[in-house]
């Protein structure tokens, strides 16, 4: 059994890994932590700030705001857990942290938990890897309207795969408002919606002439980021200090 400290346990993600973890003999969250711990009963302790855990998990899981990753790296560090964040909306300086931490203990990190939107990865960086220059790439993500960040964590990491795969030679567009001309071959635009319940949609389309080619993911719900995440909660346990991703993972499950 995997005993996990839930960070974020009264958002939406950490409910929906709460409820996976009550049918599964396999997990077990020993501890919470969240800025707002009465908000939410759960059947387990949780806290305001790691300050005041006491109880040593296997690993911690992260699924709450980029300004609670010092806190959150000094826990894990301090007391040698591997750490699972699938957070979203980090920075460069974010990024820089766990890269850091990674030295000292295993750090997974994934902006989607979702097995699905992997190969939609890998399909696109095939597709851009043939059409990249004759084909205008553009990607489009969707969510639901209580989400801050924009674009999601998911877009930017399918649009800089894409571009990384590329050489680095695409510049994103994230707003085309402002720009009075024709679109340049060299862009790779990024549009989001919000509205409703809408779990999560990625589209990478590939507009060519007189045809266009789309690898679309639908989430019907954040069931299938919360399974994704407890498996890869099952494989950063065996892991040594590193950082890694989904990409890693299947790499090694496949």
């Amino acid at each position: 059994m995997i005993t996990i400290l839930m960070n974020g346990c009264n958002g939406k993600m950490g409910q929906f890994i709460t409820k996976l973890c009550k049918d599964n003999t396999s997990y077990q969250i020993t501890a919470g932590v969240t800025l707002e711990p009465d908000s939410v009963q759960n059947n387990y302790p949780v806290f305001k700030s790691f300050d005041s855990v006491s109880m040593m998990p296997d690993l911690v899981i992260d699924f709450s705001h980029p300004s609670m990753l010092p806190s959150i790296l000094k826990f894990c560090v301090n007391n040698k857990i591997p750490l699972l964040s699938g957070t979203t909306g980090f920075g460069h300086s974010d990024f820089d942290l766990l890269i850091e931490a990674a030295k000292h203990i295993p750090v997974f990190h994934s902006a989607n938990m979702s097995i699905g939107v992997s190969v939609v990865r890998d399909l696109a960086i095939y597709a851009a890897s043939i059409l990249h220059d004759s084909f205008d790439i553009e990607i489009i993500e969707k969510h639901h309207r209580e989400k801050k960040d924009a674009p999601s964590g998911t877009a930017l990491m399918l649009a800089n795969e894409i571009n990384q795969s590329l050489n680095h030679s695409k510049v994103f567009i994230y707003d085309r408002t402002p720009i009075v001309e024709k679109r340049k071959t060299n862009e790779i635009g990024i549009s989001v919606v919000r509205g409703g319940t809408i779990a999560g949609e990625h589209t990478v389309i590939f507009a060519g002439h007189d045809e266009i080619i789309e690898i679309k993911h639908t989430a019907l719900s954040r069931e299938v980021f919360a399974k994704g995440a407890l498996k890869a909660a099952e494989y950063i346990v065996t892991k040594e200090n590193g950082f890694y991703d989904m990409k890693a993972m299947l790499k090694e499950l496949i």
